[in-house]
C-alpha cells in the first residue's frame, strides 16, 4: 500500500471527525443533520447540542431551544476556508425548521472554541469482560436466528429514486466490533441499481457518487465489469445491500473500490479483481482499501475478496498525520480474503497481500474471516495500529499469518510509532502447500508488537501444533489493549466449522469461486495463485432482475432480514 497522503491541517481546540471536504448536508457529523447554513437563522424545536462548522472540524455548544443564529459569534470560533453549517443530533431533541437567511458571514478567523471535544478516533479502553476467554455462544457477527422475508416479485426495475424513512440507531445492530455503530444510509433515499453497466443512469457506481444519505439495493444480479476503473465511495452515510440482488449476487470485475469517508455499511458484495489482462510487474495494482482521515465508521461485512493485485482488502492512509490523520473505527467481519495474485502485475513483484492494517490505523476488528491462500498480511498491524483479530481461519499462508510491527526504514528521520497493540482471540491456522515450514500464528521481524492472546490453535499440515509467536519483540499483554463493546468471542472449538458455514457473500448462495475456497480448505488443498486463469478465469452469469417493494418504514430491519435469510 503505498502512501500518497497529504496533511491537513488542524485547528487548535477543533473535534475531528474527518467528513469530507464541501460543506453540504451529507459532511455532517456522525448522526447529525444540517439545519441551516452561517449567516443564517433557524429555529430549535428543543435543546440540542449543535454542531457549527465544515469539512473535518466542528464547533459545539449546547443551545435551547429558540432562534439559533448559525454565526461566528454564537460558537466563539469560526472554522476558516469556507461556508460553515449548523447541524443537530437527527432524531433528538434538535428537530429543527430553517428559516430566512441573515447578514453574510464574517471571513476573518477568530479564536478557539472553548467547548472542543477530544479527537473521536482515541483508543476504547479494555472493558471488563474482554479479558475473559470469551466462551459465549453468541457471536461478532449479526444474529443467526432465521427471519425470511420475501424480497420482491420479478421484473423489470425503475431507475428512479424514491425516499424512504428510516431509524437513527445503527444500521445493523446485530454486528458487533468497531464502527458498528454507524447509522450508515439510514433514514436516506432508496436508490435502486437496475443496470450491470459501470457507468451511467442506475449504474452501481452512479449510485456510489451521490450526495446524502442513502440506500442502494440492487434490482439486478450479475457481473459488473469494472473496466480497470475502481469504484470510489466519498460521500458519506451510505448502505450498500447486496443482500437485495437476485440471484446470484453482485459480483464486481477487473478493479477495486476506495472507500475515503465515514458511515459506510456494505453487506454481501463480491470482488474478483484480478490482473484484467495486464503484463507481470505492470503496475496494476488494485484492491479493496478503507483509507484516509475522512474513512472512520465503516463496516465491510459478508463480503468476498479474491485476487487483488495489491490487497484484497485493507484498512491504510496517512502514515505520519499519526491516529487523527488516518482511517480508524473500522469492522472487517464474516469475509472471505482469499488468493491475492502473487507473481502477478504489481510493480514490486510477487505480492500476494491479504489486509494490511496501515500504520497508525486505529480500532480495526477483523472477525469471523476465511484469510485463505495470501503470502502474507492475514492481517498485518503496523505500528501504532489499534484493534482486534477475532475468531478468524487463516489458511495456507506463505511467509506470514499475522504480523506485527512498524518497517523502521519507512520512518526514516522520524519518531517511530509506537508498537501496534492488538487482542488476538479464538483464531485458528492451517498450514498448506506454500506455508513457510514452522510458521508461527503471530509473528515479527521489525519491531514487533504489543498483543494479548488467548484461546488460538494453530497448526502444521500433518495436524502438530506450530509456536504461537515467533520471531523479533511479541509481548504479551495481561489484558486486551483495546475491545470493541458488546463483542463476545466463539471459544475456538467453534470457529472453524462457523467460518466454513458463513464467511463471505451470500453463503447459502455461494458463487463457484467460494465454494471452490471453502471446499479446498475441507480437504486441504488449493495454493497461491498467480492470475484468475489458474483457477478458472473471471466468472460469467446471467443477467437477473427483480422488482423490490422496499418497505416505508423499518427499512433496515427489513435489510438485515433479508442478509440473515442468506447467511
Amino acid at each position: 500500500m503505498r502512501s500518497r497522503w497529504m496533511s491537513a491541517a488542524l485547528g487548535l481546540g477543533l473535534l475531528l471527525l474527518g467528513t469530507a471536504g464541501n460543506a453540504n448536508a451529507a459532511n455532517r457529523p456522525s448522526g447529525y443533520v444540517t439545519v441551516c447554513k452561517e449567516g443564517a437563522t433557524c429555529t430549535l424545536s428543543a435543546a440540542a447540542n449543535v454542531a457549527f462548522g465544515r469539512a473535518d472540524q466542528f464547533l459545539y455548544k449546547q443551545m435551547a431551544a429558540g432562534t439559533l443564529s448559525c454565526t461566528e459569534a454564537t460558537f466563539g470560533g469560526r472554522i476558516g476556508g469556507g461556508v460553515n453549517e449548523c447541524s443537530v443530533p437527527s432524531g433528538g431533541g434538535g428537530a429543527s425548521s430553517s428559516s430566512s437567511s441573515s447578514s453574510s458571514s464574517s471571513s476573518s478567523s477568530s479564536s478557539s472554541s472553548s467547548s472542543s471535544s477530544s479527537s473521536s478516533s482515541s483508543s476504547s479502553s479494555s472493558s471488563s469482560s474482554s479479558s475473559s476467554s470469551s466462551s459465549s455462544s453468541s457471536s461478532s457477527s449479526s444474529s443467526s436466528s432465521s427471519s425470511s422475508s420475501s424480497s420482491s416479485s420479478s421484473g423489470v426495475g425503475s431507475s428512479s429514486s424514491s425516499s424512504s424513512s428510516g431509524g437513527t440507531g445503527p444500521a445493523a445492530p446485530a454486528l458487533k466490533g468497531f464502527g458498528t455503530e454507524t447509522v450508515a444510509g439510514s433514514g436516506g433515499r432508496i436508490i435502486r441499481v437496475t443496470t450491470l453497466a459501470s457507468t451511467g443512469a442506475g449504474s452501481f457506481r452512479e449510485a456510489l457518487a451521490a450526495s446524502g444519505p442513502r440506500i442502494i439495493v440492487f434490482e439486478v444480479g450479475g457481473i459488473i465489469d469494472l473496466n480497470k476503473s475502481d469504484l470510489k465511495i466519498t460521500e458519506p452515510f451510505v448502505t450498500i445491500a447486496g443482500q437485495t440482488a437476485p440471484s446470484p449476487g453482485i459480483t464486481l470485475i477487473r478493479a477495486g473500490m476506495k472507500i475515503n469517508t465515514h458511515d459506510v455499511l456494505m453487506q454481501h458484495i463480491r470482488f474478483r479483481i484480478g490482473d484484467a489482462g495486464e503484463a507481470k510487474g505492470s503496475g496494476f495494482e488494485k484492491d479493496v482499501a478503507i483509507e484516509g482521515v475522512n474513512a472512520y465508521n465503516v463496516v465491510v461485512d459478508h463480503c468476498s475478496f479474491a485476487w487483488g493485485t495489491d490487497e484484497n482488502l485493507s484498512v491504510s492512509g496517512p502514515r505520519y498525520d499519526g491516529p487523527n490523520g488516518t482511517a480508524r473505527r473500522v469492522t472487517l467481519s464474516n469475509n472471505i480474503v482469499a488468493e491475492a495474485l502473487h507473481d502477478s502485475s504489481h510493480a514490486k513483484g510477487t505480492h500476494s497481500m491479504g489486509s494490511l492494517i496501515h500504520d497508525n490505523v486505529t480500532d480495526v476488528a477483523v472477525i469471523g474471516n476465511l484469510y485463505a491462500h495470501n503470502d502474507e498480511r492475514n492481517p498485518w498491524y503496523k505500528g501504532g495500529a489499534t484493534g482486534v483479530i477475532v475468531n478468524n481461519l487463516i489458511y495456507n499462508p506463505g511467509v506470514w499469518a499475522i504480523r506485527m510491527g512498524t518497517i523502521e526504514g519507512e520512518w526514516s528521520g522520524r519518531t517511530l510509532p509506537p508498537n501496534p497493540r492488538v487482542a488476538i482471540v479464538g483464531n485458528v491456522m492451517h498450514h498448506g502447500v506454500n506455508t513457510k515450514a514452522g510458521l508461527g500464528l503471530v509473528g515479527s521481524n521489525t519491531t514487533g508488537g504489543d498483543v494479548w492472546m488467548t484461546d488460538n490453535l494453530a497448526y502444521d499440515r500433518n495436524g502438530a501444533t506450530v509456536p504461537q509467536t515467533f520471531g523479533t519483540g511479541i509481548r504479551q499483554l495481561s489484558a486486551a489493549p483495546v475491545w470493541p463493546a458488546g463483542l463476545s468471542a466463539l471459544p475456538v472449538g467453534s470457529v472453524t466449522e462457523q467460518v466454513l458455514q458463513r464467511a463471505g457473500a451470500r453463503p447459502r448462495d455461494r458463487d463457484a469461486v467460494d465454494k471452490r475456497i471453502v471446499e479446498n480448505f475441507r480437504q486441504r488443498k488449493g495454493a497461491l495463485v498467480n492470475s484468475q486463469s489458474e483457477v478458472g478465469g473471471y466468472p460469467s452469469a446471467m443477467m437477473t432482475r427483480h422488482t423490490l417493494n422496499v418497505p416505508a418504514t423499518g427499512v433496515n430491519e427489513w435489510l438485515q432480514q433479508l442478509a440473515q435469510a442468506l447467511e
